[in-house]
């Protein structure tokens, strides 16, 4: 799909949940759709597959975004019934960037080995701010190839704290 197309979604799906009033909300557990879309290739297929019928697709949405607000469920049901389910990742990590703009801030995405705590992550966001001098929304993404600590991407800034770079480091040294 064209970039302007993606926009255009994405657009159309902020201001749909700002007209809503729950835009933030809605960004949070639109972002969590679209990880679990890119991680797992199977629900992937699914969604993106035009023979499989638009109801059986939309029960897999409705299970996919489960206790999410219907808002949300809406707005995945919406690009997957329009046959854009290939660019839901890419179109909701527009609404995101729109979002976290709106708020005068920076999306700040972390991949991490572990689920953080609502601690941690509130201390690596006010790390991040020192580190970029940027506000900014914490998206935290659980990715076991990291192995063990951080890779954050803040904008075009990347801060890799992760143990397979330090790793590298050390064995280039020597």
């Amino acid at each position: 799909m064209s970039e302007a197309r993606i926009e255009a979604y994405a657009r159309a799906l902020a201001d749909i949940a700002a007209a809503e009033g729950n835009l933030d909300a809605v960004e949070k557990e639109l972002y969590v759709v679209a990880r679990a879309v890119e991680s797992n290739e199977q629900l992937r297929a699914t969604l993106t597959d035009e023979s499989i019928p638009a109801a059986r697709r939309q029960a897999v949405v409705e299970a996919l975004v489960g206790s999410a607000s219907n808002t949300t469920a809406q707005l995945v049901g919406l690009v997957i019934g329009s046959g854009r389910g290939r660019d839901l990742p890419a179109i909701i990590d527009k609404v995101v960037k729109r979002a976290s703009n709106a708020q005068n801030k920076e999306v700040a995405e972390v991949r991490s080995a572990v689920a953080l705590t609502a601690d941690q992550q509130s201390r690596l966001a006010a790390a991040l701010e020192r580190a970029t001098g940027k506000s900014v929304n914490l998206k935290v993404v659980v990715d076991p190839s990291v192995l063990g600590g951080l890779i954050a991407t803040v904008g075009d800034e990347v801060i890799d704290g992760s143990v397979r770079t330090r790793l590298d480091q050390v064995k280039s040294r020597l």
